[in-house]
Parts: C-alpha cells; sequence; structure tokens
C-alpha cells in the first residue's frame, strides 16, 4: 500500500516520485475526481478507480469515509502482492481521515504501507495570505468545528469548507467566539494558476459567496483584543481528559453527573484549599487547586455538552471582567488604597448589572450563614448604614445577649429568632475587630477538636472511657488538653 498526496491543485507541484509511483502502480485509487490534478492523471495515461460515488451513497461523512476505506482495504487484498496506489488532494496527512482510517487498517492486517508527503493546501494557502503560522496558528478540520475548538486569540485556518451548507454551519459556529462583523478571510484553489481566489468579508456574510465548493479553505485572523491566545500553560489537556470521560467510552460515574450533584463536591474542593491555605502547605494547595480547577472545568464540560457555553467562554468573560473593573491598571482611572478599590468595583458591579450603586447588592443565599451575614453588613455599611464606632457594637452584642436569655423560656422559634440576633452582632462585632467570621470559628473549631481527642487519649492512658467519667473529671482533662495546646 502506497498513500500519496496530489497537492493543492497545481500539476507542477506534485512531487516527481508521486508521479513515478503513479505510472508505475498495478492499481489506483483516488478519493475523489474533483481536484485540478486529474486532467493531468488523464493525460499520462494513468488508470485509476475514483471513489465519488460513496459521498451519494453515505447518509454522512463518517459513512462516506467508512466506505471509501473499507473499498481501498478491498482492493488492497485483491491486489494479491501487488502494489495498491490511494491518492488524496493535498498532503495525505492533512485534513484525511480516510488516510488515517486506510493506514489503522494496513496495520491491523499485516500489510506494508508507505505514505509519500506532497504540499497540502494549507501550505499554498500560506503563501496566498502571506501568513507565517510560527507566529500561531490552530488548523481545524471545518467539518468537524465546535466553539470549544477556537480560541479568538490565536489565529485559525479551516480546512474542508465544501460548500455554502458547510459554511454556513462554520459561520454560526464562529459567531458564538467572535463579532458578527469579525474580517476573515475566504481562498477557494489556493496554489492553482489561474484559479486561485482570495476575498475578505466580515463573518456573517461567510455563506453568502456563491462560488465555496470543494476547494475553499477559510482564514479568521486573531480577535483584536483578546488575551487567551499563547497561554503557556493552556488548560487543553485538562479539557481534553474531561470530554473522554464525559464520553460514550468513558466513566460511568461522570457521565451521570450534573451541575446540581456536583454542587456538595464544589464546596468540598473550596474548603480543601482553604485548609491548605491554613497550614501554610503548599505542596497540598498545589493539588487542592488543581482539584477545585477540576471542578470548573467539570462544569464546563457538562455546559459545552448542553450547548450553553465552554470553558474558553469562562475564561474570556473572567479575564475581560478583571480589566473591565481594573481602570486604575488597564485604563486610566485611579485607586490608591484597599478601600478606593473596593469601592470603585462596587460601582463597577453595580453599573454592569443596572442597579443604582446605592443599592444594596444581592448577596447569594448559597453562602455559609456567616459569611453572607458578614457580605450583608460590609454593603449596609458602604452605604453608611452602621455605627460610628465600636462602642455602639459591643452595646448591641451585649443587648441581643440579654434578650436571648429573657427568651429562653418561651417557643423554639422565638429562642432561634434570638439566637440568630446574637449571632448577626457577633458578626457584626467580627467585622469592626476586623476578623473573618468564618475563619475564627472554623480555627475554633479545630482547637477544641484537638483538645477533645487529647482529653480521650489522657482517658485511654489511663485505663478509662470519657463516658465513664464526671464532668467534674473531664473538666480536669479539659484543662490539662488546654496547657498542651
Amino acid at each position: 500500500m502506497v498513500i500519496v498526496g496530489l497537492g493543492p491543485g497545481d500539476p507542477g507541484l506534485v512531487p516527481g516520485v508521486v508521479w513515478q509511483v503513479l505510472e508505475q502502480a498495478g492499481a489506483v485509487l483516488v478519493r475523489t475526481e474533483q481536484h485540478p490534478v486529474m486532467s493531468e492523471l488523464r493525460r499520462r495515461g494513468v488508470s485509476y478507480e475514483a471513489c465519488d460515488r460513496f459521498y451519494h451513497e453515505g447518509r454522512d461523512f463518517a459513512q462516506v469515509y467508512e466506505g471509501i476505506a473499507g473499498r481501498v482495504l478491498a482492493v488492497l487484498a485483491a491486489a494479491e502482492g501487488g502494489t495498491v496506489v490511494y491518492a488524496v488532494p493535498g498532503h495525505p496527512l492533512v485534513a484525511e481521515a480516510t488516510v488515517i482510517m486506510v493506514l489503522a487498517r494496513c496495520r491491523r492486517d499485516g500489510y506494508p504501507v508507505q505514505v509519500i508527503p506532497a504540499m497540502s493546501g494549507v501550505e499554498a494557502a500560506y503563501a496566498a495570505l502571506e501568513l507565517d503560522p510560527t507566529h500561531g496558528l490552530l488548523l481545524r478540520d471545518a467539518l468537524e468545528l465546535t466553539p470549544a475548538m477556537v480560541d479568538p486569540g490565536t489565529g485559525l485556518f479551516l480546512t474542508q469548507v465544501y460548500d455554502r451548507m458547510v459554511a454556513s454551519e462554520v459561520k454560526l459556529t464562529l459567531m458564538e467566539r467572535y463579532p458578527d462583523e469579525h474580517p476573515v478571510r475566504v481562498i477557494r484553489a489556493a496554489g492553482v494558476p489561474g484559479e486561485e481566489r482570495l476575498v475578505e468579508v466580515p463573518l456573517y456574510q461567510l455563506d453568502r459567496l456563491e462560488w465555496v465548493d470543494h476547494l475553499t479553505s477559510l482564514y479568521v485572523p486573531p480577535l483584536a483584543g483578546s488575551s487567551t491566545g499563547g497561554a503557556a500553560y493552556p488548560l487543553d489537556p485538562l479539557v481534553d481528559v474531561m470530554a473522554v470521560l464525559r464520553g460514550e467510552q468513558g466513566c460511568p460515574w461522570d457521565q451521570e453527573q450534573t451541575h446540581h450533584t456536583l454542587k456538595r463536591y464544589m464546596l468540598e474542593e473550596a474548603y480543601e484549599v482553604l485548609d491548605a491555605i491554613e497550614k501554610d502547605d503548599m505542596h497540598n494547595l498545589a493539588e487542592e487547586l488543581g482539584d477545585l480547577l477540576l471542578q470548573i472545568v467539570f462544569h464546563a464540560q457538562i455546559a459545552t455538552e448542553n450547548g450553553h457555553f465552554d470553558i474558553n467562554r469562562v475564561v474570556e468573560a473572567i479575564t475581560a471582567k478583571m480589566v473591565r473593573r481594573h481602570p486604575h491598571v488597564f485604563g486610566e482611572g485611579t485607586a490608591d488604597t484597599p478601600d478606593q478599590v473596593e469601592h470603585q468595583w462596587e460601582k463597577i458591579k453595580a453599573g454592569e448589572k443596572g442597579v443604582s450603586p446605592t443599592a444594596m447588592k444581592e448577596v447569594s443565599r448559597s453562602f455559609p450563614a456567616l459569611v453572607r451575614a458578614l457580605k450583608i453588613q460590609e454593603a449596609a455599611a458602604r452605604l453608611g448604614f452602621d455605627w460610628p464606632d465600636i462602642t455602639g457594637v459591643w452595646d448591641k452584642v451585649a443587648e441581643e445577649l440579654r434578650e436571648l436569655r429573657s427568651a429562653a423560656g418561651q417557643d423554639g422559634r422565638a429562642v432561634r429568632e434570638e439566637l440568630g440576633d446574637v449571632l448577626f452582632a457577633v458578626v457584626n462585632l467580627s467585622r469592626w475587630l476586623g476578623v473573618e467570621p468564618e475563619q475564627a470559628l472554623m480555627e475554633t473549631v479545630d482547637k477544641f477538636t484537638r483538645r477533645f481527642a487529647l482529653m480521650e487519649q489522657q482517658a485511654r492512658a489511663t485505663g478509662r472511657d470519657l463516658t465513664a467519667m464526671s464532668l467534674t473529671e473531664m473538666d480536669i482533662l479539659w484543662e490539662e488538653a488546654k496547657k498542651m495546646t
């Protein structure tokens, strides 16, 4: 089996060794006759079998390619040791799905195989576009394009824009990532003398070009101002892994997850990150940040499958937001202190959401109660609804404690309400003292846990069990544990 490329369309660009192989072959199959080089092939007297009929018989491209590859292998099996040549437009390994299938089956069945390269339409297009791909370029097949394959910060070259229907599908896909007016360059018959055509049109007009055919490719220049291109450490490998796990041959557990079933894991991983920070464990922090990132990619993959958004949209949105909300860094704004930055941030945020900067901002109910209470109080304080000094805060805590004591003998609802008031007042006090209430409570819980564990150890050391000890005896152990911590 010899697989050869027929170049972009100019017979003069077909390597001499390819012509030699074609003229000496026992049997020649070509994927399609719809290529400018075919007239030269016939002029040289090369007999061949074209596979164009499969394009009319197949329901979709997958079936078309399957039929072509099957036919090539059938001819090879019947050749009884002779050389069979399979010829395709351009370079055999550039956007040629049938070549990949033929190679795999030849290796499976033990047939020797040789691939002879030729210039592809991509290289010819580089010349026409005066484009240097080493500056960054994504090369994609238009027939397989999805929004996740696109990075607006990097130039994009699409092969196999077969017809206006494909052009329409490509346009709709690209318009999810680019402005409708973004200029794109359409090139037909690149490298073919007398037939090459190159035009620039707005993206929304892509499918209005009547001359788009099987020789057409598309170049999409980088989007000005996009900062997603050229990432030193792209998310692609992790995104690809998650796509496999969610795919048909993936993991049953990953496949059945939804945004709602994953909520608990997002919270758990966030707390694991906080724990690593508290322990000042940088090795563990790196690992836990990875686990948290996985949850973000997981949600993005589910959204991609449902046609809502992809991970690129997530990155683009937060990047644009950070630039937009830091005008003192990326624009002409000024903010010299952390307080000024925070005030500016909230003002910009309010403007983006279309609400008055003086309105109480909405705080998500999904926050832990202590965190939500703190955020609500901070919002109120920014509007001037706050104590003039901490004295009033101390008095308020004492007042709420008295009311809780008075309500202790009443029904459960009254006690719950008064206890909530106490906690709310204590959170306000923590704000005035500059202490994060969630962190403070977490540290106290950890401290209690350590001391109680020491109590259990001391009891076991004397052959006793805490459940068999009096409160006075346990209190003695508690005081000893306090000294040890």
